[in-house]
């Protein structure tokens, strides 16, 4: 099983079947369980999926936890804790004024009372709610270990955590030396939406690299940067210095149903493979043409739309409902 994840992550393909698209569960399973828990990411695993994927925030400890967001009044029970209510606070992050509970004002300890909720409850329901634990990010390596299966790790804000004391890329590196992830070898594909990191990254292991992308914005820690500049050829060849690949809004590949743009091609061109996200099966977050129905949590034709992906050379897809790839 490592070596099939490991020549996936490390080799170029010409363009791949749905079959041969690496499938990444994005937070896990999380179209079906709360996003970052254990239960998402096992049954990510039984659904046949490669990769899981854990966003990495910090405690006040200095430990890599995951959730989405360091905002974590959405995805888990903080508001019912009487004894955090004094902690909710209004910060700014990457330029943008956010409310409420961060886990940099927390220890591990203390998050570790929390319990995971639905970030959709109107899509995706609350029968979950109130089991899990937050995971740290050695629990999920732990994870993919036992299971076989890589893993995607997603900096989350690091300039804002350097900013504030709390150097991420140093307690990551810390955790995979721990962990023997260091290699060029090794199952785990590293991402970020920010540039500097990935480029210190690169010069301080062999670990393959992802720079996440976004349509309409820019690098948190490059104002003067915009994605769409990024994406050009000669942006393309510039990322080619310090990561393997690039993982595009799916807007930036195909804008309209049918109609791709030269994105995967330029990118194969320079040398890199390209994941797309993120493939989610409710009718709310597909285009108009992919849509069944009226019910914005009725599920829409996911796998046509992967298809279409794969026809255009997508090497790899972040899912929230890994089975529904048609593999």
């Amino acid at each position: 099983m490592f070596r099939i994840i490991l020549t996936a992550l490390l080799l170029l393909t010409a363009s791949p079947a749905v079959a041969d698209i690496l499938i990444i569960a994005h937070r896990g399973a999380s179209g079906e369980r709360p996003e970052h828990t254990r239960a998402a990411y096992e049954l990510a695993i039984r659904q046949g999926a490669d990769v899981i994927e854990p966003d990495l925030v910090m405690t006040r400890d200095g430990v890599l936890v995951v959730r989405h967001e360091n905002e974590i009044g959405g995805t888990t029970d903080v508001a019912a804790h009487p004894e955090f209510a004094a902690r909710r606070t209004t910060k700014t992050i990457d330029g943008l004024a956010v409310t409420g509970w961060f886990t940099e004002d927390f220890t591990l300890a203390e998050l570790m009372t929390l319990r995971a909720r639905e970030r959709l409850p109107e899509l995706r329901g609350t029968a979950f709610d109130g089991q899990e634990p937050i995971l740290t990010f050695e629990q999920v390596l732990e994870i993919a270990r036992e299971a076989g299966v890589a893993v995607a790790p997603e900096l989350k804000h690091p300039l804002y955590f350097a900013g504030i004391g709390l150097p991420m890329e140093d307690a990551f590196v810390a955790v995979l030396e721990r962990h023997g992830l260091t290699g060029a070898d090794a199952p785990i594909l590293v991402q970020c939406f920010e540039v500097g990191p990935l480029e210190r990254l690169a010069a301080r292991i062999e670990t393959p690299l992802l720079q996440l992308m976004a349509r309409g914005s820019g690098p948190a820690d490059r104002p003067e940067l915009t994605y769409a500049e990024m994406a050009t050829p000669e942006g393309l060849a510039r990322i080619a210095g310090y990561a393997r690949w690039i993982g595009a809004d799916t807007a930036m590949i195909e804008p309209e149903p049918g109609a791709p743009t030269a994105l995967i091609m330029d990118a194969h061109a320079a040398g890199l493979k390209v994941a797309a996200w993120t493939f989610r099966a409710e009718n709310a977050f597909l285009p108009e043409g992919d849509r069944i129905g009226d019910a914005p949590a009725g599920h829409g034709r996911i796998a046509e739309r992967l298809a279409r992906f794969a026809g255009y050379g997508l090497d790899a897809a972040f899912m929230d409902q890994p089975e529904l790839a048609g593999r």
